[in-house]
């Protein structure tokens, strides 16, 4: 009696583990019952995988929060599940998603940091993203380059131009970082392959220059000769009378009409008044802007003028000069 019992009891255990068996095999090959496909959320930076495995049964996305768990734990990896936003499609099944987790097979969102623009645009840039989470931009720009590393350094022209992919949630510091490390390693490069008889004494004065052949482009075809002129009125010892220096130095107060009156009021960036190079860049230059100043074509050219069309047109004389001003700026300035 007491053995035909225990055989009963053992082929129940029996059948009960095979079902449970059956179940677990089921719930961690079938594809997860996603409310919406795909299906976007977010794992908060110190969030538990309980907690994540609760918010996404309570979303209809689980069958089971402690199915997700368990794996988890079976395989040693429940502590390591990473913070950001996530998508998953149809067909995923358990041990993907916690694969997803682990590796941080998060979204990747991005942000265009244009050429030209100032660190004025850039943290606009930034605190309109979606993606970007605000950790010093409410910041004077004295503290935030001091924690990216740069203390006592000036912000503008410091990061780099370009396209950043990145995950959503990654914070302005790790973006305005990878910025500034992109425009250091670019601008040294460029250093190491310039020019002879350039009339720099660093990479941040060659930096300066470039943001303003940067700012006084209007085509792409006309930037090496733009920093042929002013390389060469640098040689010489003669002002750079840019205009786009003054308008820097204006700040808020430039109204988008540069008069007489502004060219001829003395700040620190009016390059009219002053002879040398502003005290910094003036904006973002591009790879085109570092790389034509620190390898500028051999020419004569100490002046150029506007066309109208996007243009320039070169002059090596003053009386050159002023018959180009003539002819495509009547009245000239």
């Amino acid at each position: 009696m007491i053995a035909r019992t225990f055989r009963r009891i053992a082929l129940l255990v029996l059948i009960g583990a095979a079902a449970a068996g059956g179940y677990a095999w089921r719930l961690y090959t079938q594809p997860l019952p996603l409310p919406d496909a795909p299906y976007a959320f977010e794992v908060r930076a110190g969030s538990s995988l309980s907690t994540v495995a609760r918010e996404l049964a309570a979303a209809g996305a689980l069958p089971q929060a402690y199915a997700l768990v368990a794996l988890a734990r079976w395989r040693g990896v429940d502590r390591m599940i990473k913070a950001g936003s996530y998508e998953i499609d149809t067909g995923i099944t358990l041990p993907q998603l916690l694969a997803k987790l682990t590796q941080g097979d998060v979204m990747q969102t991005s942000l265009v940091i244009v050429e030209g623009a100032t660190f004025a645009d850039v943290k606009r840039a930034l605190r309109a993203h979606p993606g970007v989470r605000n950790t010093l931009l409410d910041l004077p720009d004295a503290e935030v380059m001091a924690k990216l590393g740069m203390p006592g350094a000036h912000p503008e022209g410091r990061f780099f131009p370009d396209t950043y992919f990145f995950a959503a949630g990654s914070t302005d510091a790790a973006l305005l970082g990878r910025a500034r490390r992109a425009l250091d390693a670019r601008l040294a490069a460029a250093w190491e392959q310039r020019g002879a008889d350039l009339p720099f004494a660093s990479p941040y004065e060659a930096l300066i220059l470039a943001s303003i052949i940067e700012k006084e482009t209007g085509r792409a075809v006309d930037r090496p000769l733009i920093a042929s002129v002013l390389v060469n009125r640098l040689r010489r010892g003669m002002r750079l009378q840019a205009d786009p220096t003054v308008i820097y130095g204006l700040g808020e107060r430039f109204d988008g009409d540069l008069r007489r009156r502004d060219l001829e009021a003395d700040t620190p960036y009016n390059t009219y008044t002053r002879g040398g190079l502003p005290p910094t860049p003036i904006a973002l230059p591009s790879q085109a802007a570092i790389d034509a100043v620190l390898n500028p074509p051999a020419t004569e050219y100490l002046y150029f003028v506007a066309r109208g069309d996007g243009t320039s047109k070169f002059s090596a004389s003053l009386a050159e000069h002023n018959r180009a001003v003539a002819t495509f700026q009547k009245g000239g300035r």
